[in-house]
């Protein structure tokens, strides 16, 4: 029996102690008569078919106290049993009460559903770091998770949940949003790329140059953001009425002018840290032996430097780009659109559902963009091993 059991790992073992007290002791969802009235909480044994949520729970619970090697992608595949059921027991009960209540009732995801689901999440990708060493693999592993919930979305099957509702009711302004949003992420990675690059070359060149430009840009970093589009408010604002072509330009006080000007600036520190330190990070021995056989200096950054210190260039990339989605939802206080304008209207208006419509998929943007960047890293890494 020794044999078959063993003492559990406390990582796994908290996290599923916690799944379980979130399931237990927190509302799975929220059923309110319409959107201004606070919704009722609904708790798991409320819910009918709610006790299908206890088989998968009880495997995790078993497959804890398993041998690490074997149980790990079996606990994986619990996490991922649990986490679709989740989904799909939230949106088949917003079915059922959306039949019989009212066309204005609402049904919201509760707060046991969003602990349990992170923690589902966060223990799968321990099983997957425990089964996996490589991380590619690991990255695959964990976007697969989120394949059944994506077709039970697609299906139509969540469509009863308030915030989907808030989705057709709004899908219009939410296409704007996100095309708004994503016109801020490319406005603001070109001129960085364009200004970091170089930038960061050169003073990697000159290190005596590095503690001046580094300097400048952490005092920009310190700026906060909602200062910072404040203080592009008066002079872009003056430009554009001394010289009227500006204006027709775009250019103004509020708008997409100061929101990529400002993430622009934001952008510049972590881009160029990454780019010297890929550079310094080159062994010295490629150099002198790039320059050994004979190669120019633009042949030795090109095919010595450049492919071992692109790895940690993306590195700075997926830490931009991530940094950006972000603080674009902040620009919307000065009138450049996005996600952020659904999420201060959701705030001004105490509508929760609206909130998470802006911030769901600025963390979705986030986590892909963030997933695509570490694979091609692990894919380039993998090829110059």
């Amino acid at each position: 029996m020794a044999r078959l059991f063993r003492r559990p790992q406390p990582v796994l073992l908290v996290l599923v102690v916690l799944i379980s007290v979130a399931l237990a002791a927190l509302p799975m969802l929220t059923y309110a008569a319409n959107r201004l009235v606070s919704g009722q909480p609904l708790m798991l044994w409320q819910i009918p078919l709610g006790g299908y949520l206890l088989l998968p729970l009880l495997a995790l619970w078993l497959l804890v106290f398993l041998p690490t090697r074997r149980s790990a992608l079996l606990l994986l595949l619990g996490c991922e049993c649990l986490f679709v059921l989740l989904v799909w027991l939230s949106g088949h009960q917003a079915t059922l009460l959306a039949q019989s209540g009212s066309r204005l009732a609402r049904t919201a995801f509760g707060s046991g559903f969003w602990s349990a689901a992170a923690l589902t999440l966060l223990l799968a990708a321990e099983a997957i770091r425990q089964r996996h060493r490589q991380t590619t693999w690991r990255i695959l592993l964990n976007l697969q998770m989120w394949l059944l919930p994506l077709a039970l979305l697609l299906s139509g099957h969540l469509n009863p949940l308030s915030l989907l509702k808030e989705y057709a009711n709004r899908s219009t302004v939410f296409d704007a949003a996100l095309i708004q949003h994503l016109t801020l992420l490319g406005g603001t990675l070109l001129p960085a790329i364009l200004i970091g690059l170089p930038l960061g070359i050169v003073i990697a060149r000159r290190t005596r140059w590095q503690q001046t430009a580094f300097s400048v840009l952490n005092l920009i970093q310190t700026v906060p953001s909602v200062a910072l589009f404040g203080l592009l408010i008066a002079p872009l604002a003056g430009l554009a009425a001394t010289f009227p072509l500006l204006a027709s330009w775009g250019i103004a006080g509020i708008g997409m002018a100061p929101a990529l000007i400002a993430l622009v600036l934001y952008a510049l520190l972590p881009l160029v840290r990454s780019v010297v330190a890929g550079l310094q990070q080159v062994p010295a021995e490629v150099r002198e032996t790039a320059r050994g056989m004979g190669m120019s200096r633009w042949q030795q950054f090109c095919f010595a430097e450049l492919p071992l210190a692109l790895p940690v260039w993306l590195s700075g990339l997926r830490v931009v780009v991530v940094q950006t989605l972000g603080l674009a939802v902040v620009a919307a206080l000065i009138g450049a659109g996005g996600f952020g304008a659904i999420l201060f209207q959701g705030l001004l208006s105490s509508a929760l559902d609206l909130v998470l419509l802006g911030v769901i998929p600025v963390v979705a943007l986030a986590v892909i963009a963030d997933a695509l960047l570490r694979l091609l890293a692990a894919l380039l890494e993998r090829q110059y091993d």
